[in-house]
């Protein structure tokens, strides 16, 4: 385990890490203007984009219950970016929904999000990551305050169950639920591990409870 921890410590992870997360983005583009995106190149980017941006907000996920149960406190060293990433690739997906279906008309996207559920949701997931994007430095840590700050980016929670939901909505209509099983098995995973976290931080030590015990008698 020495030999994995030097290498998250060392100072090409980084670098390695954003050239392996830029690699679809890269690979969508090449296909895009190669003709290699199959006979509907619009919906395969918008569904790759959709994915690659859950697939990323799962690996932000994993980063703290790995580091925990690992004991790798280095993790830590890459969750900014994976998070970062995430909204780069939603910012993909919204935008090759607003040029591929609707040719950026502002007006037919505002009544598009207001008719179709699946769309409202997931509008409504990039408008919560957009400040936690924003406030993803150093500096916006101090200006807020690592509480305030904390508290602000508990929000990726219920972001991720928008993400689920806006998939299921969609893959709805094809009554294809496979993938959408597969991720939401993966953040119910992540997130029942938080939850159980918190809950044993909850729950009163032996030691607190006999000494409240102690302190009735």
């Amino acid at each position: 385990m020495v030999a994995p921890r030097r290498l998250l410590l060392s100072p090409l992870a980084k670098p390695v890490l954003l050239v392996a997360a830029l690699l679809p983005f890269v690979w969508l583009m090449v296909g895009a203007f190669t003709d290699g995106l199959g006979a509907n190149p619009a919906e395969y980017l918008l569904r790759a984009t959709g994915i690659w941006t859950l697939r990323f907000l799962c690996l932000t996920l994993a980063i703290t219950p790995l580091r925990v149960i690992t004991n790798t406190p280095a993790l830590v060293r890459f969750r900014r970016m994976l998070g970062l990433f995430v909204y780069f690739y939603v910012v993909m997906h919204l935008l090759s929904y607003s040029w591929f279906d609707k040719g950026f008309d502002v007006a037919d996207i505002a009544k598009d999000i207001g008719k179709r559920p699946f769309i409202l949701v997931g509008f409504s997931a990039f408008v919560l990551l957009t400040p936690l994007a924003v406030t993803s430095f150093n500096r916006a840590i101090r200006a807020l305050g690592l509480r305030r700050w904390q508290t602000l980016h508990r929000l990726v929670y219920l972001i991720a169950g928008l993400g689920i939901l806006h998939f299921y909505w969609m893959r709805a209509g094809k009554h294809d639920f496979a993938e959408v099983t597969v991720y939401g098995a993966i953040m119910s995973v992540l997130l029942g591990w938080r939850l159980l976290q918190f809950l044993r931080k909850k729950r009163p030590q032996p030691l607190m409870v006999m000494r409240r015990q102690l302190s009735k008698q």
